[in-house]
Parts: C-alpha cells; sequence; structure tokens
C-alpha cells in the first residue's frame, strides 16, 4: 500500500542539468501541477479484482498517515482486516517529478513496508490464491515460506523488488511458487541474477508471464509459448498501475479457470483499460463491460 505524488514540471530537466556539473548536482525544479494517487501493488490489484467482482484480501504494512486510504477501501467494499498499522512510521511512498518529455525523477520512501514481516499469511483463511508482489525484503522471503508450508498457491512477482536479491534467493522464491510473472526489464534481469533461461526458469512453475508493454505478453506454460496480442487503448495518458491491473486480470482468469491464452487477453484488456486513465485506481468497469470489450477486441466471448 502506498501513496503517489505526482508533480510536472514545465519544462525539460535536460535544458536545468549541466552534464559537466552533474559530479556537484544540486537542481530545483517548480512544480505547478501536484496530484496525490493512491496505489500500491496491494491496493491496485485489489481495487481492479473487485471491479471484476472478485472479494480480495489486502495484507500490507502502512503508517500513521494511513487514515484517508483506509476510508477509501471502506468505501469500495474492500478488506483491510490483514492491513497492520506500524506507529511511528509513514505509509510507503513515491514522489515522482515528470517532465514535459515524460521523464521522471523518483524517489520512493519504504516506511511502514519495511515492517512486513510482522504479518502473517497464516491469520487469513480460505485463501485460494496468493501474489507475492514488492515489499519489505525479509517480508517476501516470510511470506513466500509461510504461503508454501500452507499449501497455498502463489504467483511470485518481484517486480521493483528483484534487484533485493540475489540469484539463489530468487531461485528459492521460485522453487516455492507456482506462477511467476514479470516486465521484459525484469525477465533480462532475473535471467542475469540466476543466469538460467526464460525457458530454464518456466519449467519450474507451472507458469511463467512476461509482460511486453505495447507489444502485448508472452506465457510460458505445459511447454507452450503463448504469445498475447495488445488490446487498443482508446486513449494512452498513463502507465502507472498498467501491470498491476494486469495482474488482477491475471489472478481472475486463473480463479475462473480460463486457458491461458484467455487469461493473458483478459490481463492484457484490464491494462488497456488503466492506461486511458491516470493514476492507478481511477479508471472504472463493470464484468458486463468486460465481456462486452473482450468479445469485441479477441472475436469470441469468455
Amino acid at each position: 500500500m502506498a501513496f503517489d505524488t505526482i508533480m510536472v514540471f514545465h519544462d525539460h530537466f535536460k535544458n536545468h542539468i549541466l552534464p559537466e556539473q552533474i559530479h556537484i548536482l544540486n537542481v530545483a525544479f517548480l512544480v505547478p501541477d501536484m496530484r496525490r494517487e493512491y496505489g500500491g501493488c496491494a491496493g491496485n490489484i485489489a481495487y481492479n479484482m473487485k471491479l471484476l467482482g472478485g472479494d480480495p484480501v489486502i495484507m500490507a504494512t502502512v503508517g500513521d498517515d494511513f487514515a484517508p486510504y483506509a476510508e477509501r477501501l471502506k468505501s469500495l467494499g474492500l478488506d483491510a482486516s490483514h492491513i497492520q498499522s506500524v506507529a511511528n512510521t509513514f505509509t510507503a511512498q513515491a514522489f515522482i517529478t515528470t517532465d514535459l518529455a515524460d521523464n521522471q525523477i523518483t524517489a520512493f520512501h519504504p516506511g511502514a513496508m519495511n515492517a512486513s514481516h510482522q504479518n502473517n499469511v497464516n491469520s487469513a483463511s480460505g485463501i485460494q490464491l496468493g501474489i507475492l508482489s514488492p515489499d519489505g525484503r525479509q517480508g517476501m522471503i516470510d511470506h513466500a515460506c509461510q504461503f508454501n508450508e500452507a499449501g497455498i498457491p502463489f504467483i511470485f512477482d518481484p517486480g521493483q523488488g528483484l534487484p533485493m536479491f540475489n540469484g539463489d534467493e530468487l531461485l528459492e522464491f521460485i522453487r516455492q511458487a507456482e506462477y511467476l510473472t514479470c516486465n521484459d526489464y525484469e525477465a533480462k534481469l532475473l535471467q542475469e541474477r540466476t543466469g538460467q533461461t526464460l525457458e530454464q526458469l518456466a519449467k519450474q512453475v507451472q507458469a511463467l508471464v512476461v509482460t511486453l508493454g505495447g507489444d502485448g505478453s508472452r506465457i510460458y506454460a505445459a511447454g507452450q509459448v503463448h504469445d498475447i496480442p495488445v488490446a487498443k487503448p482508446r486513449e494512452v495518458v498513463d502507465p502507472t498501475g498498467c501491470g498491476d491491473a494486469y495482474r488482477a486480470g491475471l489472478m481472475a482468469g486463473m480463479l475462473k479457470n480460463m486457458d491461458w491464452p484467455t487469461v493473458g487477453r483478459l490481463a492484457g484488456l484490464l491494462g488497456t483499460i488503466k492506461i486511458a486513465e491516470r493514476g492507478g485506481q481511477n479508471h472504472r468497469f463493470t464484468w458486463d463491460e468486460i465481456v462486452d470489450r473482450f468479445k469485441e477486441e479477441y472475436g469470441y466471448s469468455i
């Protein structure tokens, strides 16, 4: 769970950064436009799953400033019973400054996220499928073990947390998980860290999913490789949260026992819908609308 503060600099960073003075960099940018969005992988994934008619359970650690987000979750009917407050901390938050060329300078404060190991997977009951997304390092290690010991199938989704782990640690996560998902950059880093190809990694899980941005996604499952076409966006506004929307569609399709090509298409459609709105949780849809648009995009019904 995180807050995203997005600021817009009405110029180009390159006009204000002198390459020959980069060793003594000291710059300030006037940002007249600023907005605060609700975010974090858990919040974004749960938001999308709820729109799909699911009943997601969020497990996270948050800080003293979480009250507005807690009210939002309540208004959305999202289960917050496994969100633990850590005293004298801030909720994780990203401060993002964007220039007119869409370049970004980001500072991320993990805050209460570093205490995620205080939560225990076993405190939640009736869980059919889990996802382990970027979190505190020890929390990710502990929760993977807890999922595995409880016999709960889960997706290992290292995301921005991937650089925290060495090759052996990543292979241990993969050994415990049933599914693995990453974007194309993370896939390259994963191969570099583990010394294994995607084909080799795919043999160790039921499915390996690699998102490719505007080129769709690729799913390795049961010895087959499924190339998933991208759904056509009606507008491209903001990619923030598209990966989380994709993962929500992935989980929803898996829980509905859809075949992998259909799961991938549903996931991709959610990412496409999200990209037309700013922030990770401002888009809207109903299941009926998803069914109609899916047929429109892919030519068959779900």
